[in-house]
């Protein structure tokens, strides 16, 4: 597992919504029912305890104790809420967080090495793994994606993740 104190970022305050201190979120998870599994967040370096929390257009509206203005959630703008690794549920047989797959090594089966995942997108047709070549000399690191799937990706855990080479660019 990965390291069970490093903070996984579930939402983005997006701004603030109406009078009362509620704030939109940006969302990175499941939706918003599931940021009702954490009572208490980390902020920037203070803690926000969630009151309530509704579905709202691309996202969700949320109020914490901490905050009780318009003016006081304003100024949470574009602040990162997270909760540790270790307070996320556990997973169940292959499943995956993508915050554990980032910065993972990547071989390929014939056993070369390929790069590290840098990030993990989801179009609307899977997960897709986007990996980082290493830099040539003078040149900038290629970059190239690999949907998450068994045939693409047959083994992954802790220590990397493993690509078929017929994915390989």
């Amino acid at each position: 597992m990965a390291d069970a104190n490093r903070p996984v970022t579930l939402a983005a305050i997006a701004g603030a919504h109406g009078v009362r201190g509620e704030v939109r979120l940006k969302l990175f998870g499941e939706g918003a029912d599931s940021l009702r599994a954490f009572s208490v967040f980390e902020a920037s370096g203070r803690t926000l305890t969630l009151k309530s929390i509704r579905p709202a257009n691309q996202g969700a509206v949320a109020s914490f104790a901490e905050v009780t203005d318009r003016s006081a959630a304003e100024a949470l703008r574009g602040t990162l809420l997270t909760v540790p690794r270790s307070a996320l549920p556990p997973l169940g047989e292959g499943e995956y967080y993508h915050h554990d797959l980032l910065g993972l090594p990547c071989l390929s089966t014939d056993g070369t090495a390929v790069g590290r995942v840098v990030a993990v997108e989801n179009f609307g047709a899977g997960d897709i793994l986007e990996i980082e070549k290493p830099a040539e000399a003078g040149k900038q690191p290629a970059r190239f994606m690999v949907p998450m799937t068994a045939r693409a990706v047959p083994a992954w855990n802790a220590d990397g993740v493993t690509v078929d080479a017929a994915f390989v660019e």
